[in-house]
């Protein structure tokens, strides 16, 4: 599977943005998805993640309530819907794959490359 993730930018406190990563590979829809997250300086952490069939999530207590993780298979994509976006969440943003069927927050095997998020107070 290979991923290609887009949607960053900069956005105000308070504001919105949705990433998109779409996916290539006939594997996407058995497949559970993850996005992640990386602060300079910072390590990479997790932020919420999908089951192949979109009817479980899993969510990091820091963007819970704010951010909505969610999936179309007939699109190969997945989405990060993000509301409320406070300057912590400034990041470079990752999504992933991971080919076991459980619903995890980490041993991902796929990665696509980032996209800059920018929150401004």
């Amino acid at each position: 599977v290979q991923l290609q993730a887009s949607g960053g930018g900069l956005v105000q406190a308070g504001g919105s943005l949705r990433l998109s990563c779409a996916a290539s590979g006939r594997t996407f829809s058995s497949t559970v998805m993850g996005w992640f997250r990386q602060a300079p300086g910072k390590e990479r952490e997790f932020v919420a993640a999908i089951s192949w069939s979109g009817s479980n999530t899993v969510y990091a207590d820091s963007v819970k309530g704010r951010f909505t993780i969610s999936r179309d298979n007939a699109k190969n994509t997945v989405y990060l819907q993000m509301n409320s976006l406070k300057p912590e969440d400034t990041a470079v943003y990752y999504c992933a794959g991971r080919r076991a069927a459980t619903l995890r927050t980490a041993d991902y095997d796929y990665w696509g490359q980032g996209t800059q998020v920018t929150v401004s107070s």
